[in-house]
């Protein structure tokens, strides 16, 4: 899962984007309103954790461009408020979700994995695939009923491979899903990772590789 952290104090942005890493997924951190117009005009982001008051662009307008320009991006805004009459706006412009602040870290990564189960096709929490079992809220990989132990890059290629139902994922897709925006797209990242997982899901292997193409489970 690829998430975008937009949040203007640096010190929080920071601590939940490292939080979200050790939970797998691929992290991008701006600070402003106007770095998260650029960000998601180039990237694809499965949710964007959004502090709503934000300078140079206010975070309603940059939730409004989102739902604009029809993203499937989920947005999970945030706030130092926690009136009922500000979450509720927050939800009428475009909002898919709301975390007044503080918020326990637990309750946000939740959060964030349950927006990120509302694809265009919806997928149940645990995903089972060729004899894998991946559970994405216990981090917790399972074959033929044996766990299998993965840092946190070979999960997220397995998740995403997982999610994708058999369907075919190349490795500029995995990049994208996978890692953040400053990994070097020419390196060969993804083969080594994907060797590695290939390795500690054992026999026969359940990762095929379509010349040419990419990878698929």
């Amino acid at each position: 899962m690829r998430v975008l952290v937009v949040e203007d104090e640096q010190l929080l942005a920071d601590a939940v984007a490292t939080g979200l890493r050790r939970e797998a997924m691929a992290v991008d951190v701006v600070y402003d309103g106007a770095a998260a117009l650029e960000r998601i005009g180039v990237n694809d982001y499965d949710v964007v954790v959004l502090d709503r008051d934000l300078p140079l662009v206010h975070g309603d307008d940059v939730c409004r461009k989102i739902v604009e320009l029809g993203m499937a991006t989920r947005v999970l805004m945030l706030t130092a408020s926690g009136d009922v009459s500000d979450r509720v706006e927050g939800l009428e412009i475009g909002a898919d979700d709301y975390l007044p602040k503080p918020f326990a870290f637990s309750e946000l990564i939740a959060r964030v994995r349950a927006l990120g189960r509302r694809t265009s096709v919806p997928l149940p929490p645990v995903l089972e695939r060729a004899g894998i079992k991946l559970d994405p809220n216990r981090r917790e990989v399972f074959r033929e009923g044996k766990e299998v132990q993965l840092a946190p890059k070979e999960f997220a290629v397995l998740e995403v491979l997982m999610r994708s139902e058999g369907a075919v994922v190349s490795a500029e897709q995995l990049l994208e899903k996978a890692w953040d925006e400053n990994t070097d797209p020419f390196t060969n990242v993804v083969r080594v990772t994907v060797m590695t997982l290939r390795r500690k899901l054992g026999e026969p292997p359940v990762i095929v590789t379509v010349p040419g193409s990419g990878y698929r489970i």
